[in-house]
């Protein structure tokens, strides 16, 4: 466990290292659900690993060890963790998990306020066109969705670029981005060393949408100028919403339109789907070995106290030593409940 328990972390920390690269080399879209993948897996383990290390701390609790049945010098005995590590691993826990609530409040808040601005928009059709000299153009999710353009924003493009803004948009709303989005904005929330790669999902998400505007419109350079003639015309403008033609790195953006399709690469993602595995697999490890040191600390309770009968050879009238934690079971019964464990120490 000492080992195991630790790998979710190293794999959070490379995800943050390695989330940019892939967001920007890989096909959009396979990048997007790779990241969408590696932030649930990533976030799942830190909190396992932190719940396993803290709970080396509270299993020392007497209350906690009496209502567990297990020896609480066993399990100090046995336990590789020092109290220190348990306890702020409790509370980044208690962190982690406060953060999510706020971050779960916020999303839902945020989908609540953009389905009533979808229901409140003029017109039944698709497109919203709002009056306002302000260029903005971005895509509200709902049942159905709706992309709102400004008529600032179309008098700043030509046909070929209000082509390419739509099919953008449309873009969002057909992959239903938003739902990408709130999966990083709450894993980052509960694991802070994924705000990385909700950045370059962001990314990567635009970029998907760059990629199927140009498919649609047939002309990666038209997609090209409307992005960059967007993104400079609304250079200060407040955007409601995050799905909009001018998110993510504009320039970047920019230069990948203006070069060939990224091509196809199953390296990398069997590369991060074996850092998932392994972050999965270290996790089970630590929550066996933690598993196995319950099972020691249980049967060293039951083994410490005496066998029945024992008080009557110690002397008539002798009581025999009560439990430890008050319980009045017999040793006997304890002892059949929990198979003696047939593993040594361990420190790995």
């Amino acid at each position: 466990m000492l080992v195991s328990v630790y790998i979710p972390f190293l794999v959070s920390a490379a995800l943050a290292v390695l989330a940019r690269p892939v967001a920007r080399r890989l096909p959009p879209r396979p990048a997007a659900w790779a990241l969408a993948c590696a932030a649930l897996v990533a976030a799942a383990g830190w909190a396992g690993s932190l719940a396993l290390l803290a709970f080396t701390g509270v299993a020392q609790i007497p209350e906690i060890a009496a209502e567990g049945r297990w020896s609480v010098a066993a399990l100090r005995a046995e336990d590789p963790v020092y109290l220190l590590v348990a306890a702020v691993s409790a509370l980044v826990l208690a962190a982690g998990a406060v953060s999510l609530g706020t971050a779960a409040v916020r999303q839902g808040r945020h989908l609540v306020r953009a389905r009533r601005e979808c229901a409140g928009l003029p017109g039944g059709t698709e497109l919203a066109v709002v009056d306002d000299d302000v260029p903005l153009a971005f895509a509200l999710p709902g049942k159905p969705g709706r992309i709102v353009v400004s008529r600032g924003m179309l008098r700043c493009l030509d046909d070929d670029g209000r082509q390419a803004l739509l099919a953008h948009e449309r873009a969002h709303l057909r992959g239903r981005h938003h739902v990408f989005q709130t999966l990083w904005r709450l894993t980052a929330a509960l694991n802070p060393l994924l705000r990385p790669v909700a950045v370059a999902g962001g990314y990567a998400l635009e970029r998907w949408a760059d990629e199927e505007a140009a498919e649609w419109v047939g002309d990666r350079k038209a997609v090209a100028h409307a992005v960059g003639r967007a993104a400079l015309a609304s250079a200060g403008a407040t955007r409601p919403a995050a799905l909009a033609v001018t998110g993510g790195a504009v320039p970047q953006r920019v230069r990948a339109l203006l070069a060939p399709p990224p091509g196809r690469r199953s390296l990398p993602l069997l590369a991060g789907g074996l850092l998932l595995a392994v972050c999965c697999v270290s996790l089970v490890n630590a929550a066996s070995d933690s598993d196995r040191m319950l099972d020691t600390a249980q049967w060293a309770l039951c083994a410490a106290r005496p066998a029945p009968g024992a008080g009557a050879e110690a002397g008539a009238g002798a009581a025999a030593p009560a439990p430890p934690g008050g319980r009045g079971h017999r040793p006997d019964v304890c002892c059949a409940d929990h198979d003696r464990p047939r593993h040594g120490k361990r420190r790995s």
